[in-house]
């Protein structure tokens, strides 16, 4: 057989992939009849409400000097991690609002951080291309400065992502400029494996967030600004094992629901979605009517332990709480006493849902617990 044969029978069969490819994706919407919203009112479902004292600000966390990009709570609910434009890493207590360490970090460029699972660690990276990691036991050096205690480099790209694997202090995936992510060994340094780069499933833009499967760590997602999510098996980095169309614009933020079936993303076009990691389908939608400001972006976003709940920083200032069921807004903590006066960069919930930690380009940190008859959601 001529080579010219060969490329003809190559061409017809990729032509029958891709018209099977697009039978199958149109038969798929054919099925999508409604949405969660839409099947939640036709069951009479009502929105969540909220009182004066249901989540109210109870701390103020000051100490940064520049704006807060990061934030991460430990497993254990009373310790914060925090970095900042002003070149540090600072732990705090979140109980007393103390500071237990304050980090001068290598590059003052820092734009993501996280807490181990045990909490004996943090790690780092921003626009070096390198994940920092420091040991909160190590002794201090003659400055007060905490040594670093490993450099993951490797990534040709900004750093703009982190995550330990749980249960592993041993294990971290970082997502990168670089349009790939990487899972380390921590303890030898080295790559164990690189999602995406020179494999044609992988992201085609910069790589701006992860979220780690806490129902099965093997599974992570990530977010790009080629407007997709993709999900991936540790096992298999050769090839994305699903990706998630329907945002417009870069996918700034994603996170695992509670029951790992289903994951959140957040987006410059103004929207949540909420996607099934099992059928590929975008479940809802979660945006605003267009404001006479134009549309917010979203740029961080976490789910209440239950998932009935959707908490999404914005760049105006705003942070919605969404009720994931009906997809309406009941709460926004930008028009509350004591909220922020600049963008939220970053948020997150304690592991037992019972508070939520807010950063900001103002420069502070503040955390919001649940009162009044409303404990956790």
């Amino acid at each position: 057989m001529s080579v010219a044969e060969l490329k003809e029978r190559h061409l017809a069969a990729t032509q029958t992939v891709n018209n099977l490819r697009d039978r199958l994706k149109q038969k798929r919407l054919s099925l999508l009849d409604t949405d969660i919203s839409g099947y939640a009112k036709s069951q009479g479902r009502t929105p969540v409400t909220f009182g004066p004292t249901d989540l109210v600000c109870c701390r103020t966390l000051q100490g940064h000097t520049g704006k807060v990009y990061s934030l991460d709570w430990t497993w254990e609910k009373n310790r914060i991690v925090s970095a900042s434009q002003d070149g540090r890493l600072i732990v705090w207590n979140a109980l007393t609002s103390q500071k237990t360490h304050a980090i001068k970090l290598p590059c003052a460029w820092v734009m993501t951080c996280a807490f181990s699972p045990t909490g004996q660690s943090v790690a780092c990276g921003g626009l070096d291309s390198v994940c920092s990691i420091f040991n909160l036991n190590s002794a201090a050096d003659r400055d007060g400065n905490l040594p670093v205690s490993r450099m993951l480099t490797g990534h040709k790209g900004y750093v703009s992502s982190c995550q330990y694997v749980p249960d592993e202090d041993t294990h971290l995936i970082t997502a990168s400029g670089d349009q790939t992510c990487v899972l380390w060994d921590i303890t030898t340094g080295l790559r164990t494996s690189v999602f995406g780069g020179e494999f044609q499933s992988g992201h085609t833009s910069d790589v701006l967030s992860i979220s780690i499967n806490g129902s099965n760590s093997r599974m992570f997602v990530s977010g790009s600004c080629d407007s997709t999510a993709r999900l991936w098996d540790t096992r298999v980095a050769s090839r994305a094992v699903r990706t998630f169309h329907g945002h417009e614009r870069d996918v700034s933020a994603v996170k695992f629901f509670p029951d790992g079936n289903r994951f959140g993303t957040g987006s410059d076009d103004g929207t949540c979605r909420l996607f099934d990691i099992r059928t590929g389908h975008q479940l809802q939608v979660y945006q605003q009517q267009h404001s006479e400001n134009g549309t917010a972006n979203v740029t961080s976003i976490a789910f209440s332990i239950s998932g009935r709940l959707l908490f999404a920083g914005y760049t105006n200032g705003d942070c919605y709480v969404w009720d994931t069921l009906l997809a309406k807004v009941v709460l926004n903590l930008g028009s509350l006493q004591n909220s922020h006066v600049g963008r939220i960069s970053c948020l997150g919930l304690s592991a037992d849902g019972s508070a939520l930690c807010t950063g900001s380009y103002d420069t502070n940190l503040k955390i919001w617990a649940f009162g009044g008859h409303r404990k956790v959601i």
